[in-house]
């Protein structure tokens, strides 16, 4: 058999077409990859039919109490009419424009909400504004009921719509598959996360793990999720083909640095799929981080963490308001109960518990009695059975726990005598955990950082698993409310209890 030599001319030329042909058929393969779920447009639509909705039914009822609130005459109604017709076109597209059914907003956090108020608050205040421009009148209606109320519906329609988008995501439904690139234990850390968040309405469902090259671990173990090694930094796009992720978690700093991540995110520009970068900043929330361009080069400032000022006056003040309300409407319940605890076993009816509060100063905190009185005595022969995280005792069957005790403690009954603490100052309605005076370790860590804050009756702890927490994560709740927390946190948290003690977890 014989072999012809080949000109070289016409090898370099069958070379370039073999090149081009495995480029061509790459470029085949990467386009022919299917595109990420389109749960997010379906659920985009299904908002935007439910906003439609609600602005129509609001902007009616405004057009309908004209007649009750401003009395206008029936000739002027279609005048009238045609202006309601305007405000909920405008109120529809302002929506739009401030991108309230964005991806990135949707089923958590307090981003969309802000953003309905602020799109309502716009198209109401442009109204007035072109109104007194033009020397119109508009019916105090539009005002008086369609403000609050449009605030008030779009709010409930959008809750209504997270709890269904929870729903379906509990069932598997609407969400996108992920996997995350990183060293070992940044992976583990936010896989940990997501799974973790998963029971709160994060969208991620991370099905793989890249590691560096030369990686040995199967999977990456943590603990709320075992999730399987599926190749290495080195394959990412492919990788991300094979398994048909939509996006791509990049966890801490890797090999490559800023090139890896530009070289990543043209590589994914033709499958569509997202480029996610988790920064090493776990215990700073998103309203203290700012981006600032300078000549190219984005850089994240963090604000420090504000322990004094005026919206700690804010605070106190709702503190007081929220207090005193609650006391005074609670006041039967608190008598109902006291009368229980008396009948169901000896003792007093209010249990007082020397705690540490706001820079170390130490407070009586209340709380109904809900065990017998040698509980403390008691603790002693325990101790073997501990069941709490670090060094706080807890067990699930407290045999010192009164049958009254059980369901008070079950629905946090026993917690309501610290409105009173609230009151007179030395708690806060919303803050960490008040641990006991030898909770809190003298060794010179972090943990004594949750002291810049006033303890609360409510917090971080109780709404995410409270006593089903192990000691680092208890911590790590309680170190990121003091250095994070806002007036709109607190509200939400108070509403996160409210649904807290309609369905009881890590309560006992």
């Amino acid at each position: 058999m014989t072999v012809e030599a080949q000109h070289p001319r016409t090898a370099s030329v069958a070379a370039v077409a073999a090149a081009g042909a495995v480029a061509d058929s790459q470029l085949r393969r990467v386009s022919s990859i299917r595109r990420p779920s389109s749960w997010t447009e379906r659920y985009a639509r299904r908002l935007l039919v439910c906003d439609s909705i609600v602005v129509a039914a609001v902007t009616s009822v405004c057009f309908f109490m004209l007649l009750v609130l401003d009395h206008i005459p029936t000739a002027s109604l279609s005048a009238f009419a045609a202006l309601s017709i305007v405000i909920a076109v405008a109120w529809v597209t302002l929506l739009t424009v401030v991108r309230s059914r964005d991806s990135r907003v949707l089923g958590a956090g307090l981003d969309e909400y802000r953003r309905v108020v602020m799109a309502t608050c716009v198209v109401y205040g442009a109204t007035a504004i072109t109104a007194l421009a033009s020397q119109t009148v508009v019916p105090r209606s539009y005002f008086v009921v369609g403000l609050p109320l449009g605030i008030l519906c779009l709010a409930l329609e959008r809750n209504v719509n997270r709890r269904w988008l929870a729903r379906r995501r509990a069932q598997g439904a609407y969400l996108t598959k992920v996997i995350v690139v990183g060293e070992l234990g940044d992976v583990r850390y936010v896989a940990d996360q997501i799974t973790r968040r998963r029971r709160k309405r994060v969208e991620y469902d991370v099905v793989g793990a890249v590691l560096p090259e030369g990686s040995l671990e199967t999977a990456v173990v943590g603990r709320n999720a075992t999730v399987p090694v599926v190749g290495f930094t080195a394959n990412v796009p492919e990788i991300t083909a094979r398994i048909g992720a939509q996006a791509v978690i990049v966890a801490g700093q890797l090999d490559g640095g800023s090139d890896f991540v530009r070289q990543l995110g043209w590589a994914l520009e033709e499958t569509s799929t997202q480029l996610v970068l988790a920064p090493g900043l776990t215990n700073i929330a998103g309203p203290r981080i700012h981006w600032r361009p300078v000549e190219g080069l984005p850089l994240m400032h963090v604000e420090l963490p504000q322990y004094y000022g005026a919206k700690h006056v804010i605070k106190r003040v709702m503190d007081i308001v929220l207090s005193i309300a609650a006391l005074i409407v609670l006041a039967p319940a608190l008598a109902v109960i006291a009368i229980l605890i008396k009948r169901d076993s000896e003792g007093p009816v209010i249990f007082r518990q020397r705690r540490m509060g706001h820079e170390g100063t130490i407070f009586t905190m209340l709380k109904f009695r809900t065990m017998s009185t040698d509980a403390e005595a008691r603790r002693e022969q325990l101790l073997a059975h501990n069941e709490g995280a670090g060094v706080m005792f807890k067990m699930v069957d407290d045999p010192r726990v009164t049958s009254i005790g059980k369901v008070l403690r079950k629905y946090s009954l026993d917690e309501l005598p610290q409105f009173w603490n609230v009151l007179c100052g030395s708690m806060s309605l919303v803050g960490p955990r008040p641990w006991l005076e030898n909770d809190i370790p003298n060794d010179g860590s972090n943990v004594s950082r949750r002291l810049y804050s006033k303890p609360g009756i409510t917090g971080l702890w109780q709404t995410e698993g409270r006593s089903d927490l192990d000691w680092d994560e208890s911590v790590r709740l309680d170190l990121y409310y003091v250095e994070n927390w806002s007036v709109t946190g607190d509200v939400a948290l108070l509403f996160r209890t409210g649904r807290q003690l309609l369905a009881p977890s890590g309560a006992y």
